[in-house]
């Protein structure tokens, strides 16, 4: 007897684990999100019924496209100026305004070319502004 229960339980240690697996996943195809007809709609990450706070900029990205946008109207001078007077007033900014100058760099190469854009080369941030138009160009 001991013999039998024991090739029972092993049959069934091999078999049982497979029947639970398929008819898992049986059961989810069969829900209505899993897709399967034209008529079923997908959820989606996003609702137009959903109101939730969008995550907040962080300084440096407002910092940079405000600068950037000034940059558009006015000139480089002008965006290197504000930028350099942002971080003497908030030193925390001081991390991250060698990329806001290579960036300003770069988009003056955009809207001046080349070398009326180098024309405009402070030495705010370490010539970052330089290193953006000369990786630009």
């Amino acid at each position: 007897m001991t013999h039998t229960a024991r090739r029972i339980g092993r049959s069934l240690a091999l078999v049982l684990p497979v029947v639970l697996v398929l008819s898992g996943t049986l059961a989810v195809s069969a829900v209505p999100w899993a897709g399967q007809g034209a008529g079923t709609q997908m959820l989606t990450a996003s609702s137009t019924d959903v109101s939730t706070r969008a995550k907040s900029r962080a300084p440096q990205d407002i910092l940079r496209d405000q600068l950037l946008a000034e940059l558009q109207e006015k000139d480089p001078a002008v965006a290197l100026t504000h930028l350099q007077r942002e971080v003497e007033n908030r030193p925390s900014l001081a991390k991250h305004c060698m990329s806001i100058a290579r960036a300003l760099g770069a988009a003056a190469v955009d809207r001046f070319g080349p070398t009326r854009a180098q024309s405009f080369s402070r030495p705010v941030c370490d010539t970052s502004f330089a290193y953006g138009v000369l990786h630009a160009s």
